[in-house]
């Protein structure tokens, strides 16, 4: 059998790897075993928090929705129990947008949630 080099394609992988370990400090950056483990790490925690943003995001919006829920006389959780008796099929991220930018229009949502939770 005969005798493969592969000094291209070994030279390749590293390159590879000291590129996504830009802007690493010391030896992180310039060493590729400890690169490496530093590249490793950084793709875990990135796919990680790409999870926990979604969560986060979300608790935004629970937090925005409630802030001008109450400011209507009403709690969160009475506010969406009132929208899904009433079968309206509006999500988080809209009524935390509605609430932010068109008050008046979530007031009119608290209203229809009212009326579906005194019913």
């Amino acid at each position: 059998m005969p005798r493969v080099k592969r000094g291209v394609n070994a030279k390749k992988k590293r390159r590879k790897v000291l590129k996504a370990a830009k802007g690493f400090r010391a030896g992180r950056g310039k060493l590729y075993r400890i690169a490496t483990e530093a590249v490793d790490r950084a793709m875990a925690y990135a796919y990680a928090h790409r999870k926990a943003k979604k969560r986060e995001i979300r608790g935004l919006w629970v937090a925005r929705i409630n802030a001008a829920a109450r400011i209507n006389d009403i709690t969160y959780s009475r506010l969406i129990n009132g929208l899904s008796r009433a079968n309206v099929a509006m999500d988080r991220k809209t009524l935390a947008d509605m609430a932010v930018k068109d008050p008046a229009g979530f007031a009119k949502v608290v209203n229809v949630a009212k009326t579906s939770l005194a019913a």
